[in-house]
């Protein structure tokens, strides 16, 4: 009997799978797909998803099927350049199709031992005390002691919790499709510079020599989103706007779009969880969607393997809603903003120009991209210093970097002092002395919020978050316990 059964073998669904075997959990994927899509919905990781590849190791295998870009543009297609001295050391956006990640995270979550089935679609689940049961649609039932429903917008698990998903329906629609075209891609250009983005974007398809990428407005919203557009519907639209079809034939898919907005009312019930577009939809402008769902397995993989182990503080689990569910409502907040910006009515066209005289100011452009990057994101802990509850930017320590010593997925203590001891949790934290020089240690984990001598030691939880920085031992063991449960000796 698997631990955790995972349903959904999306990018996020596979990364929480690949986090639980860190720690030994026995996992089984559900995914109601026979094949994997060929349909490149995302198309690149932001800076924090960056950081976490490289926290566990990957970051070679996507760099290698990847192009990096500067991080400008990103808010609402406003181009602008990117802000000098972000904090990280991953300054870049990663250009990759959403096959490829989900081929790759496949590859890593089943070399660790989790188990794929795929044709296997949830129709029920049924939980009590000791675990959960899933029913599928071909009449298995099997039992796990956790279940945490991946399972996309459209959540078979949300809708067996009865969990509330309340927000805005889409008022606005898109097609988006990959097609070949008949034309020279610099008469592609020209056309949408002359349109806007608001109407239409187009580029060369990251995946595939001699097709592109459209996304062009619609007129109205589609009664079912599920019914993807035709080839006719798709030329017609684009000779409304443009004038021309541009001669587009032998799609690689088409499909449609909206701006609808929603957010689940509770991540948790009882046994059962949910995570990535399962628990929250947005528009997709920014690019935030699979970045936001990596980052919830991120931080729920760690906590969720901890319960299943018996060691688990009181709370530890429930803080995955209290830490996300808050990022994911700005996520929608700034989706929603950009949405209005990217509206085609005169007056959305003067809020975009007026925005884009506020981004020339460096301290707006650069706020706006750690937003979407990820990289400004502070998790309320209740401590004062304002590292406690960042995520750390990578650092040497010594002969090694700090996201080397968090590959095994546990904790670490940073120690500049010297004088202070994980002992009874060295079998859930590791512990590594640091001077703080070389551009590394607290300064560059601190970046514009302090010296090096304001970080004598920190604290830093499996997902590269801060927990605590201080210099007493007292102190220490009481985030150890809080964070990772009761000593063993």
């Amino acid at each position: 009997m698997p631990d955790v059964i995972v349903v959904g073998a999306g990018p996020t669904g596979l990364m929480l799978a690949a986090e639980l075997r860190l720690h030994g959990v026995r996992v089984l994927v559900l995914e109601k797909d026979a094949e994997p899509t060929r349909q490149v919905r995302a198309l690149g990781l932001h800076m924090r998803s960056i950081e976490v590849m490289d926290q566990r190791g990957l970051l070679e295998r996507f760099l290698a099927h990847g192009r990096r870009y500067p991080v400008g543009g990103v808010f609402a297609g406003i181009a602008k350049p990117q802000p000098a001295g972000l904090d990280s050391a991953h300054a870049y956006l990663l250009g990759i199709p959403q096959t490829v990640t989900e081929r790759l995270l496949t590859e890593h979550a089943t070399g660790l031992g989790a188990e794929l089935r795929r044709d296997r679609a949830l129709v029920g689940l049924a939980q009590d005390d000791e675990g959960v049961t899933a029913e599928l649609a071909d009449g298995t039932r099997l039992r796990a002691g956790y279940l945490v429903g991946c399972d996309g917008g459209r959540s078979t698990v949300r809708r067996l919790l009865g969990i509330g998903f309340p927000g805005e329906p889409a008022r606005a629609q898109w097609l988006l499709g990959e097609l070949e075209a008949a034309v020279p891609p610099d008469e592609l250009t020209a056309a949408v510079a002359e349109l806007g983005t608001t109407r239409l974007m187009c580029g060369p398809a990251p995946h595939e020599e001699g097709v592109f990428r459209f996304v062009v407005r619609t007129a109205g919203v589609a009664e079912d989103r599920t019914v993807a557009p035709t080839l006719e519907e798709f030329t017609r639209r684009l000779r409304e706007l443009a004038g021309t079809d541009f001669g587009v034939h032998t799609p690689r898919f088409l499909t449609r779009f909206g701006d609808a907005t929603r957010l689940a009312e509770r991540y948790r019930v009882g046994r059962v969880l949910l995570a990535g577009d399962a628990a929250h939809v947005h528009p997709p402008m920014g690019g935030q969607g699979l970045n936001l769902g990596l980052q919830d397995a991120f931080n729920l993989g760690w906590k969720l393997a901890a319960e299943v182990a018996g060691r688990a503080p009181e709370g530890l689990l429930d803080s995955y809603a209290a830490e996300r569910r808050p990022v994911a409502a700005d996520v929608l907040d700034n989706t929603r903003a950009q949405s209005e910006l990217l509206s085609p009515g005169p007056g959305a066209r003067a809020v975009r120009r007026l925005f884009s005289e506020l981004m020339d100011i460096e301290e707006v452009n650069r706020h706006l991209v750690e937003k979407i990057a990820a990289i400004g994101i502070r998790y309320d802990l209740g401590e004062e210093h304002p590292l406690v509850g960042r995520r750390m930017r990578d650092v040497p320590l010594g002969r090694e970097r700090l996201y080397e010593r968090l590959r095994g997925g546990r904790g670490l203590l940073l120690d500049r002092t010297g004088r202070l001891s994980a002992a009874g949790w060295t079998d859930r934290v590791d512990r590594a002395e640091y001077d703080g020089t070389g551009g590394g240690g607290g300064a560059a984990a601190v970046g514009v919020l302090g010296p090096a001598s304001d970080v004598p030691a920190a604290l830093v939880r499996p997902d590269g978050h801060v927990a605590w920085v201080g210099t007493h031992q007292r102190e220490l063991e009481g985030r150890l316990h809080t964070w990772f449960g009761a000593p063993t000796d």
